[in-house]
């Protein structure tokens, strides 16, 4: 994930000065000249780093530190203001128009995601309702409109084409028709080069002409570092951008172009591509990627997922059978099933505070949930219902029938059996503590107690 490295130099700066009970001028200055080292080895731009470290450095030294907070607390939170306000403050929504289709334009250099990220934001846009219309005007990269058509049926979006006509053409008429046949949204994939051209530039102000977009959103490699704000600076500046989306999040990037493109452009980052599926894009939050980057988790980002991707009706029905212990091995393969559509269960992980460095060196393997799905897949209803019946032979037939070893069934019952046990301790306390929650989450809403056996540390 992206920040890994700044996040682990940031802690070890701030580790420093925990150990000491008071913090004089001098403790401040080094612990920024770390912080903005850091920062440069991030790939920040180096004016932003430096201005960033003066402003922390001048609000803590002039800081009164308060009864509920040591001074390397109170450094630490104003690091995380200024890391905020860096990123700008809260989160950039899309502008969208008062009547007719809002028209989103998306412009970058060839390679940087633009046909992908149209349709993650269409199928973004169809999850909370509207009726968005692709339009494929990069006619000149060979199997453009068939890949833009490709993850527009993925994304459930139509994808309105008019072959290799002039694209500005194609884009008025697209708009014409989105008009004709009510869809809220029109989001115009434009061509990319190899390096930012005159023509390039010349053919985007034209179709901003024509179409006068609510917003032109350009698509950045966030692998690309610094470039990739000398990218969004030049296309600023030559045609005038509404807003950014950061591509491949999830990468090894360094993270400085996160951290400087709004200071340097003024455009905030408005969405993020988090993965390769059509699903791996979110809302870009300055205040909760500054947590993340300190180290202290996104829990609002883990819940917003869980709850956009789980059945509460499932999970209602779920609590009961738990409090009534009628928890079974079906019960459990539909848990593994509902976790699943969350994503990564390390990008999960990561999003608990503390877990991000812990988790560095963790091999976590997504395909042990396939392996256990396999095992309980495998098994007759009875079996399922009842696991006491699972005798040695029928262990051996379970193995055997899924490809897996009869020390894997044995696993998997025994961490049954240990959630069952954890289950009973949890009805017993529930008069002293009051009800605990059971869902997709896992009792109590511990996600770590519902991963299958399997995963190494």
């Amino acid at each position: 994930m992206a920040f890994e490295g700044l996040t682990e130099k940031l802690a070890n700066a701030f580790k420093k000065m925990k150990s000491r009970g008071r913090l004089t001028e001098s403790d401040v200055k080094e612990a920024m000249r770390e912080v903005r080292l850091a920062l440069l080895d991030a790939d920040v731009n180096y004016k932003v780093a430096k201005d960033f470290t003066a402003a922390v450095t001048e609000q803590a030294i002039g800081e009164n530190v308060t009864e509920s907070l040591t001074p390397a607390q109170m450094v630490i939170k104003i690091v995380n203001q200024q890391l905020t306000r860096l990123m700008g403050e809260s989160e950039a929504k899309l502008n969208v128009a008062s009547k007719g289709p809002t028209v989103v334009l998306f412009c970058g250099l060839q390679g940087s995601g633009k046909t992908t990220h149209a349709a993650k934001l269409a199928l973004r846009l169809r999850e909370q309702g509207s009726r968005p219309l692709l339009v494929a005007c990069d006619v000149y990269r060979p199997a453009a409109i068939d890949q833009l058509k490709v993850v527009g049926e993925r994304a459930g979006a139509p994808v309105f084409e008019k072959g290799t006509q002039d694209p500005v053409k194609t884009a008025a008429e697209a708009l014409r028709y989105a008009r004709d046949y009510g869809h809220d949204y029109l989001l115009v994939d434009t061509a990319g080069r190899l390096h930012i051209d005159v023509a390039l530039m010349d053919e985007l102000r034209r179709m901003k002409e024509a179409l006068h977009p609510n917003e032109v959103l350009l698509v950045v490699d966030s692998m690309t570092g610094q470039d990739a704000v000398t990218v969004a600076q030049s296309f600023n500046e030559a045609l005038g951008i509404d807003g950014v989306i950061l591509t491949k999040l999830d990468g090894d990037a360094r993270g400085g172009a996160a951290l400087s493109i709004r200071a340097v452009t003024g455009k905030p980052i408005k969405f993020v591509g988090t993965g390769e599926k059509l699903e791996d894009l979110e809302v870009f939050h300055p205040d909760r990627m500054a947590s993340r980057i300190l180290g202290m988790g996104d829990i609002l980002s883990l819940i917003e997922q869980a709850e956009s991707q789980l059945d509460e009706k499932k999970a209602e029905e779920m609590a009961r059978k738990l409090e009534e212990n009628r928890f079974d091995l079906t019960d459990l393969l539909d848990q593994f099933q509902q976790i699943k559509k969350m994503g990564s269960l390390k990008k999960m992980l990561g999003m608990l505070p503390g877990m991000e460095r812990q988790l560095k060196n963790v091999e976590i393997d997504d395909r042990q949930i396939d392996r256990t799905e396999a095992i309980i897949l495998s098994m007759t209803p009875a079996e399922r219902q009842k696991p006491e019946l699972i005798n040695p032979s029928r262990k051996r037939r379970i193995a055997a029938g899924c490809g897996m070893k009869v020390e894997d069934v044995n696993r998997l019952l025994r961490q049954y059996e240990q959630m069952r046990q954890m289950m009973k301790q949890m009805r017993r306390g529930k008069g002293k503590k009051g009800r605990r929650g059971f869902g997709p989450m896992g009792p109590g809403g511990n996600l770590s107690s519902m991963l299958p056996p399997g995963f190494k540390g």
